[in-house]
């Protein structure tokens, strides 16, 4: 039988232990234990999942992460559009695309220097202070 796993509401991947439903129905409580403790506890059937049993703390975490509203969602990806909308960068994306491939290797080295110039310099200045 495959491995049941997923990602419970602290964000890991877990196996789900399985029980099959004949035991479910005779031992209810100490499955009832075993779901509360491992948070789900899938149920077979002629060694097929059939069901899983969740924690209550699982299942309100399922629910709650479902409940985004679409119309959140949609006011996200309007805002995101919007911005990418503007004349700017409307020109950055032609000139993007239709940049040499040295052009963009030029671009992404200045850039890079760019983002790297004012660090270098609090590293020097931290060690000159260091000598003082």
């Amino acid at each position: 039988m495959p491995t049941l796993t997923f990602r419970n509401r602290r964000g890991r991947i877990v196996n789900i232990a399985t029980v099959a439903a004949t035991k479910a129905k005779n031992e209810f409580g100490a499955i009832l234990e075993q779901t509360l403790h491992d948070g789900a506890v899938a149920i077979t059937r002629h060694d097929a999942p059939k069901a899983v049993l969740l924690s209550m703390a699982e299942f309100e975490s399922l629910v709650q992460d479902r409940n985004t509203p679409l119309d959140e969602l949609s006011e996200t990806f309007d805002e995101l559009l919007s911005r990418m909308q503007t004349p700017r960068a409307r020109t950055g994306v032609e000139s993007a695309f239709g940049a040499s491939p040295e052009e963009l290797g030029r671009a992404a080295v200045t850039a890079a220097k760019q983002r790297h110039a004012p660090a270098r310099k609090r590293t020097r200045r931290a060690a000159g202070s260091a000598r003082t």
